[in-house]
């Protein structure tokens, strides 16, 4: 039976007399002590009794399996220098060593301060007590989870069909926006040439009439001139030749003010062809510039300005009003639309964030659960450095705990130097399509340093940790949790996750049954 969480004890801590009073080695310094030589403790809390220190220190550790690790090494550790709990308790024991061992239900039970600090801050615990817990975490975890994915997967469901919905009703408003585009574009065509054939049957009226006075004046200054000749012409034949004479005049100034007519009538023609093409090219022009309805409805007032710029007849204006009806139709089902489709991305924010939520409680439920090194689903912190590359490495120069503790030092520094933003050994190349990608530096001085220093095993843990750090988290440079499929060497999906916290919970069920 251990105290948990799990806690250590040190004794014989030296201490001075100052002042009628015992003082020692404060808390924190012990830590740091301990922290440096791989035990990772969360605190050191001296004892005092009314003396003042007492020479005793309790040290605490992680609840997790990683804390109780860290104690097992702390007391392997002191029993390996000597200076475990037998020593202590032994006749021949130094006075200036300090001794530790992991608390346990002897230490527990014990009178004094130790057995008081450990009663009022811990309990007794076994290891099969822990993983008992674990288990039970882990099937309620399972259970949450499995809910949870049920239910999402509903709700993901009724949103592909909202989706698909949206966008075959879109795919028709476009169709229809093509077709309506279509009949605008023949119909001013049509327009066009219209106006055209109007202006050149004017223009041919018009050379005919000319063609028509021109021969009635030249015939009637032949009879005049025949009428002058002979000198036997009666009074009334003259009168009769000066008022056709007079009508012929009348007739070409009425002639005139066709031609005149004729000339503003052409200029008219030619300035509304002008203002037509005007309004078209803008009209295109804008056509160009929107998107998807906006651009039909647009044209669909184009349309309308044009029409109402030129005077038609009955079906021009029938085909006005119909157009406006379309465009009212277009407006409001575009409307409902664009506010179905708000919706929809509202849903798609909220089950995102949904998902990321049960994400982040799958991590939290793998690292609840005992380690197996075997398991093809995990918790993978990407960008952590490997220990074991650090160990070989650091075996080869020295050797006992002194190895361990040259590999912890040398990972922790290196593990600094990974978050140091301003080292990025990567370089981006391009193809000759135009397609960057970002690979590893292999000449980069620290690197290749390295590399030199440390060996293989050291160079390949960090190029490891910082590529995964460039990918799945540049900006921050810190360790990131990731559920992560160690068979196939990626990400694991949710649904992965879930199918092997199930798997790991019907064998548990298995067991007890």
């Amino acid at each position: 039976m251990f105290v948990y969480p799990w806690m250590g004890i040190i004794a014989n801590i030296p201490t001075t007399v100052q002042n009628g009073r015992n003082v020692g080695g404060s808390g924190s310094r012990l830590r740091d002590d301990l922290t440096n030589k791989g035990f990772n403790p969360l605190r050191v809390h001296p004892l005092w009794n009314r003396r003042g220190h007492s020479g005793f220190a309790i040290v605490e550790f992680r609840k997790e399996w990683d804390g109780f690790n860290n104690a097992i090494m702390f007391d392997k550790s002191f029993e390996l220098e000597h200076c475990g709990k037998k020593d202590y308790f032994s006749p021949t024991r130094q006075s200036e060593k300090l001794y530790g061992w992991v608390a346990r239900d002897d230490d527990y039970h014990t009178n004094g301060l130790v057995g008081e600090y450990l009663k009022n801050n811990g309990d007794l615990k076994s290891v099969s007590d822990k993983e008992a817990e674990d288990q039970r975490k882990a099937s309620q975890l399972v259970t949450t989870l499995t809910n949870t994915l049920e239910t999402k997967n509903l709700r993901l469901k009724e949103m592909e069909s909202k989706y698909i919905e949206v966008r075959m009703s879109f795919r028709a408003l476009m169709n229809e926006k093509d077709e309506i585009i279509k009949a605008y574009n023949e119909e001013s065509k049509r327009m066009q040439e219209n106006a055209h054939d109007h202006f050149k049957k004017i223009s041919l009226e018009h050379e005919k009439m000319a063609r028509k006075f021109s021969d009635q004046k030249t015939e009637l200054e032949q009879r005049e001139k025949e009428l002058f000749d002979r000198e036997a012409q009666n009074e009334a034949e003259t009168r009769k030749l000066q008022h056709e004479k007079m009508m012929n005049e009348m007739a070409t100034k009425e002639q005139k003010k066709a031609d005149e007519s004729m000339l503003r009538l052409a200029e008219e023609q030619k300035r509304e062809k002008e203002k037509l093409h005007g309004q078209i090219i803008e009209l295109e022009k804008q056509l160009d510039a929107k998107q998807a309805l906006e651009l039909e409805i647009q044209s669909m007032k184009g349309q309308l300005e044009v029409m109402q710029h030129i005077k038609g007849d009955g079906e021009m204006m029938q085909k006005m009003k119909a157009i406006q009806e379309q465009l009212k139709e277009k407006e409001e089902e575009w409307d409902g639309v664009e506010e179905l489709y708000n919706t929809l991305v509202v849903l798609e924010r909220e089950k995102n964030d949904e998902l990321r939520d049960a994400r982040k409680e799958l991590i939290a439920g793998l690292n609840d659960i005992s380690t197996n090194t075997r398991a093809s689903i995990g918790v993978k912190r990407l960008g952590e450095l490997d220990i074991k590359a650090f160990q070989i490495a650091a075996k080869r120069k020295y050797s006992g705990i002194q190895a361990k503790l040259k590999a912890a030092e040398l990972c922790s520094q290196f593990q600094e130097y990974l978050r140091d933003a301003n080292w990025h050994p990567f370089k981006i190349l391009t193809d000759k399509d135009g397609n960057s990608k970002e690979i590893l530096d292999e000449e980069d001085e620290q690197l290749k340093a390295t590399k030199a220093e440390h060996g293989d095993e050291v160079y390949n843990a960090v190029v490891t940790a910082i590529t995964e750090m460039n990918e799945y988290n540049p900006s921050g440079r810190y360790i990131q949790p990731e559920v992560w499929n160690f068979k196939q060497g990626k990400k694991a999906t949710l649904k992965e996750g879930v199918d092997y916290l199930l798997k790991q919970w019907k064998q548990v069920k298995r067991k007890k049954h």
